[in-house]
């Protein structure tokens, strides 16, 4: 990673990030698709990896990235000014051949994806007006609302893999929805208390009244009987969503239904994982192991739940 000042090493900041999809709960870009999928998969996955990292603060030290974005120094750890840097570079990729091209390598990278298959910016401004809310919005007061959010934060990269794989149609972007925002709200989940060291609660505020929890208690150590209910009650409905979501994994064929699989599997393997620690996330994420999340894929492969 860049250390200090001078010029940003643009491979690096762009491997950093790519990088990091070895740690998600899904397959990001899995051996056995075709190269070129995993090529598009991987360029949309740096472009939604960097923005959420922009929102969150978890750029590289060194300020690289903001460098590359055009940032001014005194400007580099201001998110806002960031993500509006971020957005205009977004817009150079959709811009004529004429006009100069995006500045950071990940947008470099994702240009040829979107003209490959005559992408929209609609998704991917959608991922960045999500982390603009997080700058603005912390707290939840009902489900609906938390809805909306996921809506932004997570059904466009869904919606993205329909399209750089040729399946898009409407009923596969219902479902694939469903997928998103369950896997979404898994991971609000198993980041509670990390979400709540960013003075972030993504548990609506009115299910938390309903079970009496207060916002003290997610500050505890480990969760009371009353916190473990709510998570327990919002990890059925993120698998009710999934369960919603299924039957798109046995719409298509080939091996794109072996990675749409792996995203419900992974949901569903991490709700498991969650249930095993009776629901208690404060001391941190419960991780699904890699047998339970076979066994969820072929679960999910069969068609049964």
């Amino acid at each position: 990673m860049v250390r200090g000042s001078g010029t940003p090493h643009a491979g690096d900041a762009e491997r950093g990030t790519l990088d990091k999809a070895a740690a998600e709960n899904f397959p990001v870009a899995p051996f056995f698709l075709p190269r070129a999928w995993r090529t598009d998969l991987m360029a949309v996955y740096g472009f939604a990896r960097l923005v959420d990292d922009i929102g969150d603060g978890d750029l590289a030290p060194g300020g690289a990235d903001a460098r590359l974005l055009g940032v001014s120094p005194t400007d580099a750890e201001d998110r806002t000014v960031l993500l509006d840097a971020f957005e205009a570079d977004l817009h150079r990729v959709f811009a004529t051949s004429s006009r100069p091209g995006p500045r950071h390598p990940l947008l470099r990278r994702l240009q040829p994806t979107v003209r490959r298959h005559a992408l929209t910016p609609e998704p991917f401004l959608g991922l960045i007006a999500a982390n603009r809310q997080d700058q603005l919005v912390a707290r939840y007061e009902t489900y609906d609302d938390l809805l909306a959010y996921c809506e932004l934060s997570a059904n466009p990269v869904g919606r993205l893999v329909l399209a750089v794989t040729g399946t898009s149609t409407p009923e596969r972007i219902r479902r694939s929805d469903a997928i998103c925002t369950a896997l979404q709200i898994v991971e609000h989940l198993q980041d509670v208390a990390e979400d709540l060291g960013r003075d972030r609660i993504y548990l609506p505020a009115a299910d938390m009244k309903r079970f009496h929890v207060q916002e003290r208690d997610l500050a505890a150590k480990t969760g009371g009987a009353s916190v473990r209910a709510l998570v327990a009650y919002e990890a059925q409905r993120a698998s009710d969503l999934l369960n919603e979501g299924a039957p798109l994994v046995g719409s298509v064929h080939g091996r794109l239904k072996l990675l749409l699989a792996g995203f419900v599997a992974g949901g569903r393997a991490a709700i498991r994982a969650i249930a095993a620690a009776e629901y208690d996330v404060l001391p941190g994420p419960p991780e699904p192991g890699k047998i339970q999340l076979l066994r969820e894929v072929g679960v999910t492969l069969r068609g049964k739940r």
